[in-house]
């Protein structure tokens, strides 16, 4: 992983940090919006439906605005994160090969991304050998995974609140019209459609909030599968071209005659 005083990662962590705040500032500009058409005298459209649902239309909206924030952060935070794996390694290996270890290491500082901050993590411990190399790169892993998989429990937690809301609403507005039935004198068609339509508002809420974020959801877990094989496969292949380098140096070493002593058989 990049040394804790990469300016790339400090630099990152503040972006993000930034855009939390910017993306939770435009996302109560709606809410506001809605709250004040609905003091308007004339309700219409969305604003009405969302009056009716009740008041568990407000948590539901709640979880909307989390989900949509935590959506455009995590898919910001993937988009800085991509990496092209295969190119990478091309010039890993060639400034390897070519230019030595601190010239890869060098590179490998610039760069931002998982992958490239495992294999500088790997990179910085190369002159402790293969094993040191493969415990840093494992290391690094973990850490970079759990930086990739941040925020993903909340989206799963909307993804499932959101649909219970909903069923909690319809069961709470089925209540209230099974009351207002028993309450009236004559008991019509229209009084039974209109307690049941109002119940059931928050159910549509509460999956047209919980589907969109599930979808989500799994494209990022997809996204973190692609990144830990990528991981693997980049982390593996460095520890083969350290291995091939070193033996390699070994070699040139073994060839060199030192005056005075016996040349090798």
């Amino acid at each position: 992983m990049d040394a804790p005083g990469n300016p790339s990662r400090r630099n990152l962590f503040r972006s993000e940090t930034r855009l939390r705040f910017a993306a939770l500032a435009i996302l109560a500009v709606p809410a506001l919006a809605i709250a004040a058409e609905a003091s308007a005298p004339h309700q219409s459209g969305l604003v009405e439906l969302y009056w009716t649902g009740g008041v568990f239309m407000h948590p539901i909206l709640l979880c909307s605005i989390v989900g949509l924030a935590l959506i455009v952060e995590r898919a910001w935070f993937f988009a800085r994160a991509r990496t092209d794996t295969h190119r990478l390694m091309t010039e890993v290996l060639r400034a390897l090969q070519d230019q030595g270890l601190e010239s890869a290491q060098r590179m490998l500082h610039a760069r931002r991304g998982p992958i490239a901050a495992v294999l500088h993590s790997g990179l910085a411990r190369a002159k402790r050998g293969p094993e040191a190399v493969e415990k840093a790169i494992e290391t690094a892993a973990s850490i970079e995974i759990a930086l990739l998989e941040r925020g993903l429990i909340w989206l799963a937690t909307v993804a499932n609140i959101a649909p219970l809301l909903g069923f909690l609403g319809t069961v709470s507005g089925m209540i209230h019209a099974f009351e207002a039935i028993a309450a009236a004198e004559e008991v019509s068609a229209k009084l039974v459609a209109t307690g049941i339509y109002e119940a059931l508002i928050t159910t549509a809420a509460g999956l047209i909030v919980a589907i969109p974020v599930q979808a989500a959801h799994n494209y990022f877990v997809s996204r973190i599968d692609k990144f830990v094989i990528d991981i693997e496969e980049s982390g593996a292949e460095l520890i083969d071209a350290l291995t091939m380098h070193s033996k390699q140096w070994e070699h040139f070493l073994s060839t060199i005659h030192v005056p005075g002593a016996p040349a090798p058989r």
